[in-house]
């Protein structure tokens, strides 16, 4: 009986993030779109490697999906409030991924100027809806804050989220709806959480502010990448507990803000599901307020990482082999790219990622590895946590080309040049049609980001 290679290699599992994801009978990786089927391994072949591949109708899927849990709980559980959701640009600010999270119905949450400009740039060219709503997070420089005023007066709907006491001061005189971050006294499962965290106001200084007339949402961000619904859940109820004391002098507050946070099933093991987590947020919200006798609060979630993650795949070619003497892994496998310019979270977080061959998925013949970038840094390396990667032995007269799953999330904006190396190629494939985001880097196109001009 031949092997079930999609389930050996955790294919087409929502629970996983790879719904879409099947595998040929000839072991070639391939994409679903409806229909419509993009074979991954001809896309490199014809493209070259490395290269991301960027799918925007898994975006957009996993938006309206999220939209519906929570519209369908809401109306389920007879809740009074409205439900938002703000795409965090931070997380993957290029046009392909922002734009088609805009075209279904995503409104934006910004950290910095630049950011804000990026969205000024859109609400000037009558590019996105008159209604979009924009949460503005982070320090506030003088330039920030101008351009806050500057689109309020305009007539967007612009809310700045009052980080600490001196931004609280700045913003005494302005005219519009404004948001305070808090900074909860509470404990979460998170690849960062931190005993002193310089974001917010501390619950005392919230809880003793007077009362504030355009006090509007009520936000807090415990971390990224929260690893059990727990934490969610124990931060949220915490966060209400401060809401309900504020709702009680502050009659204009009425929506509270979840932030970030929810994690992804990167490691492919049981892991909550968006499903679940929104049915319990929504239930917690209305027996709280419903105790204390205030009205349901709009919910807002800035679930970044959740959305675009799984939307992007990276794939490199090994280029080479060496025998490990002594490890749990037998060789290392060097690929044509590297994972501290391209997946920088491999370095820094020790993120851990679902990687699968892009061709010869089906073989028998496999090999415990791990991974090497090609710069010539002793860190550029990917191990699996220290333990290992099974891939297709190589052979001589076949390239063989691995795909790791979910790098849509912060890797682009982290990326470097380390070594001068390309940064991969991007291709946007979507309705069936591939088109170029991102060329291939040539060795003058890098220099020039580094001075190095025509006759140097």
């Amino acid at each position: 009986m031949s092997k079930n290679w999609k389930k050996y290699w955790k294919l087409g599992v929502e629970e996983f993030n790879t719904e879409y994801f099947d595998v040929t009978k000839n072991g070639e990786l391939l994409v679903n779109e409806g229909n419509y089927v993009f074979n991954l391994h001809s896309l490199v072949k014809k493209y070259g490697s490395p290269l991301e591949v960027v799918f925007p109708f898994v975006l957009e899927k996993r938006l309206s999906d999220l939209r519906d849990y929570f519209n369908a709980f809401i109306k389920i559980q007879n809740y009074k409030g409205k439900f938002f959701y703000h795409y965090p640009m931070k997380v993957n600010q290029n046009k392909e991924f922002v734009m088609p999270l805009i075209s279904e119905g995503a409104h934006m949450e910004v950290g910095s100027l630049n950011e804000l400009w990026l969205v000024k740039t859109l609400w000037e060219k009558e590019k996105v809806n008159s209604k979009l709503r924009v949460l503005c997070n982070g320090p506030k420089s003088d330039s920030y804050l101008k351009l806050i005023t500057e689109l309020k007066a305009k007539g967007m709907a612009i809310f700045p989220i009052v980080e600490d006491e001196a931004e609280f001061k700045k913003l005494h005189k302005y005219k519009g709806d404004i948001g305070l971050r808090v900074d909860l006294n509470v404990k979460a499962d998170t690849h960062w959480d931190k005993k002193i965290d310089r974001f917010g106001l501390s619950e005392d200084q919230i809880l003793n502010l007077p009362t504030v007339k355009n006090f509007k949402i009520l936000h807090y961000h415990i971390g990224s990448q929260m690893t059990s619904q727990k934490s969610i859940l124990l931060s949220l109820k915490r966060a209400m507990e401060v809401y309900i004391e504020l709702a009680k002098k502050n009659p204009s507050l009425d929506t509270i803000d979840m932030g970030g946070g929810f994690g992804i099933n990167y490691e492919k093991k049981k892991f909550y599901t968006a499903k679940t987590v929104t049915k319990n947020v929504v239930n917690l919200l209305k027996k709280m307020a419903d105790k204390a006798g205030i009205k349901h609060p709009n919910i807002i979630v800035e679930w970044g990482r959740y959305i675009v993650a799984p939307a992007q795949v990276t794939i490199y070619k090994i280029i080479a082999e060496k025998p490990i003497p002594k490890g749990n892994a037998n060789a290392w496998y060097i690929v044509d790219g590297s994972f501290m310019n391209d997946l920088l979270d491999t370095w820094a977080i020790k993120q851990k990622w679902h990687v699968a061959p892009v061709n010869n998925a089906n073989k028998r013949d496999f090999k415990r590895v791990w991974l090497a970038g090609s710069s010539c840094d002793s860190d550029d390396k990917y191990t699996e946590g220290g333990a290992y990667v099974l891939l297709p032995k190589l052979k001589e007269d076949e390239d063989q080309y691995v795909a790791f799953f979910d790098s849509g999330a912060y890797q682009d904006a982290l990326a470097s040049h380390h070594c001068l190396l390309s940064s991969p190629a991007k291709l946007i494939a979507q309705d069936g049609i591939i088109k170029i985001a991102r060329k291939r880097e040539t060795p003058e196109m890098v220099g020039k980001l580094f001075g190095w001009g025509n006759g140097h």
